[in-house]
């Protein structure tokens, strides 16, 4: 049985259910289906407010987040006093998956191993090498796009791996220019959507058609969800049955310790027991955690205390430029795919290891900039002046003048970072939910500051002007949980005293309970983690159907 149908949830089913293992799937929200149920091809001016954000559609009408956002109702969630903690989540089959990013960086040597590194934190309890091959394995079922740049601490995929990259917009070279200019690399992105189709009898997956926001969902299949791709395929082995509108509470065991299955809410609120041989934990990394807190008094697979505790997010940050080059330049297409076409990974490893920084991990760029779709507001970067006559000539002068630069940085576990039952808070079934604790270090405050400098530079080196408040780091750093990067609450490790899990995801204390979401991370790169969510399921669940077929569990 697997709780969740997300990136690790959705992986799981694949593996196993190829493995010839009869498997369950627990979905909390409701059934989804991207060929009908998504607007890939609706202009903002067709939808209510143009297409923008409401309380109910957090990140714009036509997002693929049918169920779900910052807030949903009966599930709350609470932060502790001085703690500001933000937590999304998407009831909906497929979970994330159907509307996340797509950026999809492979975690390196040095980011298995920060401990060895720098002192702080804990390392992995495996290596980069012990990962690479499933990294190969991940990126062909999913495709990747990208290219291979022989960077320190971002490594290379096999021969013949990735997809083709497709070529820069002209923003992204006047980026790749300043960068480079100032010693920076501006490489190829490696995202999660098809440039060549693949096929497959079950879930067939077209190239990329470059017309519509990934966010919304791909009916296509282009772009990478569970939804068109790993559910399909696993259905198609007539080993994977769904049930959605399925809430999980908490896990429950038998007199020997061992999980003998969940009990669930319908939609409806009544109660179900279901019985399972293994129990596989996806449900993300706070869900799953509030699972296990819930499921035992002191935690379920608790013996190290680390149940909840170190919680980690992405830092982040954003800085915009208007570039008076590019004013009243010619009108063309230039939508390509709906991510960037170039990045800008982190190039200062050496430097850090020498001490000639003042914060201890690094940081990557997300950059934009292009012709795009308007929608509520003016995409002028705030330039545009007056009515009538005058708007149209600022909107006809300054669209497509703007560049930005997205900070993506690394944050290191802290004791004041973790999630707890609240005392008195329950949800809609009368289940205790989830209180946060949060905050930021200075190692993550001097790093942000850092990417904002730099991002300055490039800007200015472009003859432009930064348009983004001038905000001190503190101000600027996104609120906890902002990035939708949450991982860590029941990390891995090589011991049970400090640890939830071994190598493989096996929690210590009950051998037939893995976990194969991201809260098993001993730690979180600056690079985005789904790639590495995904290639850690193929990897433990390809182990959990050999322990299965042993006969060990």
């Amino acid at each position: 049985m697997i709780v969740g149908s997300g990136a690790g949830g959705g992986m799981a089913a694949y593996v196993l259910t190829r493995a010839g293992i009869k498997t369950l799937v627990l979905e909390a929200g409701r059934d989804y289906d991207p060929m009908s149920d998504s607007a890939m091809l609706k202009w903002n001016h067709e939808a209510p407010l143009r297409a923008a954000p409401t309380p109910e559609k957090d990140f714009g009408y036509y997002d693929a987040t049918v169920n779900g956002g910052w807030s949903v109702p009966g599930e709350p969630y609470t932060s502790a006093p001085g703690s500001v903690f933000r937590w999304w989540r998407s009831r909906m089959l497929g979970g994330r998956t159907n509307h996340w990013g797509r950026h999809s960086p492979r975690f390196g040597p040095y980011d298995f191993k920060p401990f060895s590194r720098d002192g702080l934190g804990m390392d992995w309890p495996i290596s980069y090498a012990d990962m690479a091959p499933w990294y190969d394995r991940t990126e062909k079922l999913v495709g990747v796009i990208g290219t291979n740049v022989g960077l320190e601490n971002h490594p290379d995929s096999s021969p013949g791996v990735l997809l083709p990259s497709p070529k820069p917009r002209a923003t992204e070279l006047m980026i790749q220019a300043a960068a480079n200019d100032l010693g920076i690399p501006c490489v190829p992105s490696r995202y999660a959507v098809l440039s060549r189709a693949i096929d497959h009898p079950h879930a067939p997956r077209e190239a990329c058609f470059n017309a519509s926001p990934c966010g919304r969902g791909c009916g296509i299949g282009a772009a990478f969800q569970t939804t068109t791709s790993l559910l399909p395929m696993a259905m198609g082995t007539g080993k994977l049955r769904i049930t959605t509108n399925a809430t999980v509470a908490r896990v429950l065991t038998d007199a020997r310790g061992k999980a003998r299955g969940v009990e669930y809410f319908d939609k409806d609120g009544v109660s179900h027991f279901i019985k399972a041989r293994v129990v596989v934990l996806a449900a993300s990394a706070c869900d799953t955690a509030k699972i296990l807190l819930n499921s035992k008094d002191g935690g379920l697979a608790n013996s190290s205390g680390e149940v909840g505790k170190n919680l980690l997010d992405t830092t982040g940050t954003n800085i915009a430029g208007h570039i008076p080059a590019l004013e009243g330049r010619p009108r063309y297409n230039e939508d390509g795919m709906d991510v960037a076409h170039l990045y800008i990974p982190f190039w200062l490893y050496k430097e850090q290891a020498a001490g000639k920084l003042d914060f201890p991990r690094g940081y990557h760029y997300e950059i934009g900039g292009r012709f795009n779709m308007p929608g509520a507001g003016l995409p002028l970067g705030g330039m545009e002046d007056g009515y009538g006559l005058s708007l149209k000539e600022d909107a006809r002068r300054y669209y497509g003048a703007q560049l930005s630069y997205t900070v993506r940085g690394e944050m290191i576990p802290n004791k004041d970072s973790y999630c707890e039952l609240d005392p008195v808070v329950k949800d809609k079934v009368g289940m205790p939910v989830l209180r946060f604790h949060w905050k930021w270090s200075q190692h993550e405050i001097r790093q942000i500051a850092h990417g904002i400098k730099t991002a300055r530079e490039m800007i200015q080196r472009l003859g432009g002007t930064v348009t983004t408040p001038d905000l001190p780091p503190e101000k600027a750093i996104a609120d906890g949980g902002f990035i939708i990067h949450e991982l860590g609450t029941t990390r891995m490790g090589d011991k049970a005293s400090n640890s939830v899990t071994d190598s493989f995801g096996k929690s210590w204390d009950i051998d037939n309970l893995v976990i194969a979401d991201g809260s098993v991370f001993t730690s979180n790169a600056h690079k985005n983690p789904t790639l590495t969510i995904l290639a850690l399921s193929m990897r433990n669940s390809a182990h959990l159907a050999q322990r299965m077929k042993k006969g060990e569990l």
